[in-house]
């Protein structure tokens, strides 16, 4: 893994702060009045920087956000000043351009001094912060060790080089990892219960000493991801809220879900009902954790792990865990929610009575096959131009034979002729076709029935569904080719169980 020491891009709403900062005509930094119990105060000296704005920064998952910033005078001198207290985390001093140049800890002691030469940062020195001595210290070691590792990295990639020298390339890494960690160990054996060694300690990867093998002598790979999975968080403490505020706690929960959480959703909510529950006494970190797993369920990569924002929905926003949503991230989650709770998979499918072509009802429950594909769909969509005719077209091919039935809504209340006139020059025969009026719709309304669109969570067109003999929800919301894949699978399974 590649180590970078500074970063220089930022987010667009940094920039936007700083610019805003530096249009400012002041040349100090405004008056503050400082509780020294409860605030903050760190006096800042940083070569070369004078008669310029400077900023303090801190992490938040992805986003680096800004938290204060100082004026510095004609001797490089400034001071970072306020009222309360800054969140504990990992904070960072950036330049009039933007660029990061060092990181500091943030945690209860927010009075001390740091000195530093943007050009000798294996200079740096921080007094009167304990936590920041330790973390100085590992700073002065890495400006030493990560160059060296960035090169080899670096040398890797070209293939100018020799087996042998690629070799010998890998030993002078794992070398200098080696001396990395050992030094990380070292400090948070010497340092418990600081800091610095929670940090340390989180971003730990576990190690095997011994890989697992089988009875017959082969390594046991299933055994190993295992351990790794049973080890990954050792250390850490969900409720610790600074955790929040570091560049690496974020990145290592995409490696939990990515590497060694099953993709199901049983499983998933499993792993993230624990991680809510034991970070319940961290208002910060919790409150993250639920709007990160909320983000990245609600309209999930996978399909069926809408299932884990239900649960989420449930287990946490239906019971009281909104008040720090605005009124529109609540409106949201709320509509996402009551959207998704009659469509789940391996759910029965909520009934359809429309009426077809002729004004006759058309009933989704009264068709009979092994499998019923339901696509909505609006004759003036672009997408649908093409996407139902190429439904037609693996039906005609492929799934007539099967024995599937195609069960086809139009969602356009407004299009009657167009529908029929797309339908018959498109030669759409042997499907069901449905639709809705405006007055259905109304009466619908006024009898205090939930509508199609709510039920199948039609927010955008073609919407698709696969329905098994007995019209529960096997597939939605893939493409054509998935679902035609889903179908072989499960002729498959049949087959091979009889």
């Amino acid at each position: 893994m590649k180590l970078i020491v500074a970063i220089a891009v930022f987010m667009s709403f940094w920039s936007a702060t700083v610019a805003q900062s530096n249009s400012s005509e002041k040349k100090s930094t405004p008056a503050k009045t400082v509780n020294t119990t409860n605030g903050y105060e760190i006096k800042v000296t940083l070569q070369p920087y004078k008669n310029c704005w400077m900023y303090l920064g801190s992490y938040y998952g992805k986003n680096k956000i800004l938290a204060d910033s100082a004026w510095f005078n004609e001797k490089s001198e400034a001071t970072f000043k306020g009222e309360n207290k800054l969140p504990g985390g990992i904070y960072f001093f950036v330049s009039p351009s933007h660029s990061l140049l060092f990181e500091i800890l943030m945690d209860e002691g927010q009075h001390f001094t740091v000195k530093a030469d943007s050009a000798h940062l294996e200079n740096l020195s921080i007094t009167g912060s304990q936590e920041n001595t330790l973390f100085g210290q590992y700073t002065q070691f890495l400006t030493k060790v990560a160059p060296q590792l960035n090169a080899l990295q670096e040398q890797l990639k070209t293939s100018a080089h020799t087996t042998a020298d690629s070799s010998n390339i890998q030993s002078q890494i794992v070398k200098l990892n080696k001396e990395l960690n050992d030094y990380r160990q070292k400090l948070i054996d010497e340092n418990p219960g600081s800091m610095v060694a929670t940090f340390f300690q989180a971003v730990k990867v576990p190690e095997l000493k011994t890989w697992p093998r089988k009875s017959d002598g082969k390594i046991d790979s299933v055994a190993a991801w295992r351990y790794m999975k049973d080890h990954f968080w050792d250390g850490v403490n969900f409720y610790n809220n600074s955790l929040i505020r570091t560049p690496f706690f974020d990145p290592k929960l995409e490696d939990y879900y990515k590497y060694y959480v099953s993709v199901e959703a049983d499983s998933v909510i499993k792993e993230v009902n624990y991680m809510l529950l034991a970070s319940r006494s961290g208002k910060d970190i919790h409150q993250y954790l639920l709007g990160k797993f909320t983000d990245k369920y609600i309209n999930p990569e996978i399909m069926g792990q809408d299932k884990v924002f239900l649960f989420l929905f449930n287990n946490y926003f239906s019971k009281g865990d909104t008040l720090w949503l605005n009124e529109k991230q609540r409106k949201y989650i709320f509509d996402r929610a009551y959207s998704l709770m009659a469509n789940q998979i391996n759910e029965d499918a909520p009934q359809l009575v429309l009426k077809d072509t002729t004004g006759n009802l058309a009933s989704l429950y009264s068709v009979k096959a092994p499998f019923t594909f339901v696509v909505f769909w609006d004759p003036t969509c672009s997408h649908c131009k093409i996407e139902v005719p190429k439904l037609d077209s693996i039906y005609e091919a492929k799934w007539k034979q099967l024995g599937v039935q195609i069960f086809a809504v139009n969602t356009n209340e407004n299009m009657f002729d167009e529908w029929k006139k797309f339908i018959n020059e498109n030669h759409l025969n042997g499907w069901h076709h449905a639709w809705q009026n405006r007055e259905g719709r109304i009466a619908d309304e006024q009898a205090g029935q939930a509508n199609y669109r709510q039920l199948f969570d039609i927010y955008q067109t073609p919407t698709m569904y696969l329905l098994d003999a007995d019209k529960k929800i096997i597939a939605k919301k893939l493409s054509i080719e998935q679902y035609d894949a889903v179908i072989e699978a499960k002729l498959k399974t049949k087959t091979t169980m009889q």
